[in-house]
């Protein structure tokens, strides 16, 4: 009998969480929504920090330091953490693309004799 008791009230202790999430999203939703009928576009949730463009034909400060996510003056230490950080995520050998591997070796590389 008490088990049940303890059962019923985790569970309307969890109803009640959730209607009180719903409730308190429902604004930003209905928002979002309206936005997407306005303009005929989709908000595309999680993809604003990303850089949207490609690639260029040459290697510049900026690119270098999208690419490897730091400040283009950031300190050696810094660079080769985050240089190893992504190479681990996409390298060749574990399935990554060849050209993001070129490419993230190259902004290095830039970044690197840049300071020199």
């Amino acid at each position: 009998m008490s088990s049940s008791l303890i059962a019923a009230g985790i569970g309307l202790a969890a109803l009640g969480y959730g209607a009180r999430y719903i409730a308190r999203t429902m604004p930003k939703i209905a928002k979002d929504a309206e936005m997407a009928m306005k303009t005929g576009k989709l908000p595309v949730a999680g993809m604003n920090a990303y850089y949207k463009g490609g690639f260029d034909a040459k290697m510049f400060k900026r690119e270098a330091g999208l690419i490897l996510g730091v400040s283009p003056s950031a300190s050696p230490k810094r660079v080769k953490d985050a240089h190893k950080r992504i190479m681990l995520l996409n390298h060749p050998d574990r399935g990554g693309s060849p050209y993001l591997a070129a490419k993230i070796n190259e902004a290095k590389d830039y970044i690197d004799n840049s300071k020199t």
